[in-house]
């Protein structure tokens, strides 16, 4: 089976929406209620599974609900066992994803930047926005 061949992608969709309500299940205090499972990376061989996580919060937040998903991981692998019908169960490598905080950052410093390079065109008397008069 290719790595990107149609039978994984259905697999790692299938593997991710389990374990997305596995993860919310889980009863550890230190995984934090706004954890989401962003993809998944099911081996060719069913083998091995990259999870990445996403958590809402500060870097120490993250850090506490990597350390619980870790500690629960022989519980959310059984879990995926008895929902997933896979030949063989993968074993989880949970890996903290922080796109979405990069992307909210950068949508962030664009914001400042349009702000600031609009305030210094109507510092210059410019304004884009407006067309001259058609006579």
């Amino acid at each position: 089976m290719r790595k990107n061949s149609v039978k994984n992608r259905r697999i790692n969709d299938e593997v991710q929406r389990a374990l997305a309500r596995i993860v919310r299940e889980v009863k550890d205090p230190r995984i934090s209620p706004l954890t989401s499972v962003t993809g998944t990376e099911v081996a060719p061989d069913l083998k091995t599974c990259k999870v990445y996580i996403s958590v809402y919060g500060d870097a120490e937040e993250g850090a506490r609900t990597m350390e619980g998903l870790k500690s629960a991981a022989r519980f959310i692998r059984g879990e995926l066992a008895r929902t997933v019908n896979l030949r063989n169960t993968p074993e989880l490598a949970f890996i903290l994803d922080d796109s979405i905080a990069y992307g909210v950052a950068m949508s962030h410093r664009i914001d400042e930047v349009t702000a600031a390079d609009r305030r210094a065109e109507l510092a210059r008397g410019e304004d884009t926005d407006i067309e001259p008069d058609e006579e």
